[in-house]
């Protein structure tokens, strides 16, 4: 007898497990809530490129075309995906509400009524939901306050000063992307990143990632630190200090991948982007810093990160730990709960895409 699946999310996730799933006879429906496919990467920056090398962010069965270049483009890569989803069952527009065992079938309950299913495929995207701390005074705070996933381009911003707070990927790129543009950009750092350059002599730091990834945690550490004093140096002079972690114990213990470089070292070192403390809380008018100092700036722009907002879909499973992640990933299963995967919560430092296609296999082995 045929199987049938239901993903949730046409992001890169849900589309690689929709294509896996259907190699091994599954009649799969992919929903979304969206009206396109990948449609996150639609709200992203303009001048977002993919952080890792085009030959290691495919989805299976389906490269990135070689015109793309070495480090495709957001628009290029929605193209990608929008082609990839030409031969699925894709219904945009629906919007699951819930997900539930009844009488060994997954139930998805969803804006066009229940959808049964042998298998569900949870992939609605790590990040997920924008999140913005509650800071003393925030809700009486006068000025502009703009999460990094509302943030277009410098332009669109209309800003002469800017108020970047956090500096991973999203705040250190975007802080390079204004600054580029002659915009005052201060950015506020409660704990100092590890920045490395995306490619070494040619070769994409992802790569030299994978080649050290088996290594002892330790060892690995050192290996990194050793390749960013060469190719990265000593930014303390510039106000950035070093990292409390190294590059493998950061992800490891603290869920925080590396920042890469994209402009923001050469910003640093050119005076248009100056670093300050983390900021604590608000006045009226200002952001109060952890050093007692406060800044006025016309935009607060908040890169923060994301939840992943799973609690209104399986929150009554049991299956999503307190930090928001599901306690399973890829080909996992929990007992009484067969039948439910989970793709692309992992965000292994060796690139979340890459990861996501060799995990949509083991889910397609799984469930086979």
């Amino acid at each position: 007898m045929s199987k049938d699946a239901i993903v949730v999310g046409a992001g890169p996730a849900g589309l690689a497990a929709a294509a896996e799933l259907q190699k091994v006879g599954y009649a799969v429906i992919v929903i979304d809530k969206a009206d396109s496919v990948g449609s996150s990467w639609s709200k992203h920056y303009d001048r977002l490129h993919l952080h890792t090398a085009r030959t290691m962010s495919s989805l299976p069965g389906q490269v990135i075309p070689k015109k793309y270049g070495r480090w495709v483009a957001r628009d290029d890569f929605r193209a990608y995906l929008a082609d990839y989803a030409k031969n699925l069952d894709v219904r945009l527009g629906v919007t699951a509400s819930s997900i539930a065992k009844k009488d060994g079938r997954w139930v998805v309950e969803s804006s066009i009524g229940a959808l049964e299913a042998d298998a569900v495929v949870v992939a609605t995207g790590y990040n997920h939901t924008a999140k913005i701390p509650d800071w003393p005074g925030l809700k009486s705070y006068k000025g502009r306050v703009v999460h990094s996933s509302e943030y277009r381009n410098p332009a669109a911003l209309d800003a002469k000063h800017v108020l970047v707070v956090g500096p991973g990927n999203s705040g250190a790129e975007i802080a390079a992307d204004l600054a580029g543009e002659g915009i005052a950009v201060t950015l506020a750092v409660r704990t100092p990143p590890n920045i490395v350059r995306r490619e070494v002599l040619g070769i994409p730091t992802q790569s030299l990632t994978l080649s050290t990834y088996p290594l002892p945690t330790k060892i690995a550490d050192k290996v990194a630190r050793g390749m960013q004093i060469l190719t990265v140096g000593d930014l303390s002079k510039y106000g950035l200090q070093k990292a409390p972690r190294g590059v493998f114990s950061q992800q490891a213990e603290d869920d925080v991948t590396p920042t890469i470089d994209v402009g923001l070292i050469d910003a640093l070192k050119a005076g248009t982007i100056s670093v300050v403390a983390a900021v604590e809380g608000f006045t009226k008018d200002a952001a109060k810093l952890a050093d007692g100092t406060t800044v006025t700036a016309d935009v607060v722009l908040v890169a923060t990160g994301f939840q992943r907002g799973l609690e209104p879909l399986v929150g009554d499973l049991g299956v999503v730990a307190p930090g928001g992640r599901p306690l399973i990933n890829a080909d996992e299963q929990l007992p009484g709960l067969e039948g439910l995967f989970f793709l692309g919560y992992s965000n292994p430092i060796t690139g979340n895409i890459r990861q996501v296609a060799i995990d949509a296999k083991k889910i397609a082995k799984r469930a086979r």
